[in-house]
């Protein structure tokens, strides 16, 4: 099969996943994903597969689909922001920072707001209120209308004040 019949083949599979991973058949999702990368793997596939993963609570499998996707497309930012998010649901907090600031500097990310996100939920875990208003406020820049952003910030202020 031609690249292009494979990468064609492989986006049916990935936009499949995905519809079936929003109406909640995880275990159908996984397998489309899977078939996606088996036709031609990309970045993207690797995250949702992991991503799906997730919210199967099988966070290691998650972590690891999301290296995978580093792998193929380095200049991708969403695996770097979703490893920093399981480390953090896995109350690694420390560990989480960097793979956030990774994110931040990945040339190919649509919401730069998710990871200042993410980093300010890390710093209002270590106490550093500081930081964390600091990373809301970017976030909110991002996205003026990210509600959880607005929500943290007014916790940051409840604190603060």
């Amino acid at each position: 099969m031609e690249p292009k019949d494979r990468r064609e083949l492989a986006v049916r599979f990935f936009e499949e996943g995905y519809r079936q991973q929003m109406k909640g058949n995880l275990e159908q999702a996984v397998d489309l994903y899977k078939k996606s990368i088996e036709a031609f793997p990309t970045a993207e596939a690797h995250t949702f597969l992991g991503w799906t993963y997730s919210f199967m609570g099988r966070v290691d499998d998650a972590i690891a689909e999301c290296h995978k996707a580093i792998e193929v497309d380095p200049t991708f930012g969403n695996p770097y922001n979703d490893i920093g998010a399981y480390l953090l649901q896995k109350g690694e907090t420390d560990e989480a920072i960097p793979w956030f600031e990774r994110a931040l500097e990945a040339p190919r990310y649509e919401s730069y707001c998710y990871p200042h996100m993410n980093l300010g939920r890390a710093y209002e875990a270590r106490r550093d209120w500081l930081r964390a208003r600091e990373e809301f406020r970017k976030a909110i820049d991002e996205n003026p209308e990210y509600k959880p952003a607005r929500q943290g910030l007014a916790r940051i202020r409840g604190y603060l004040n």
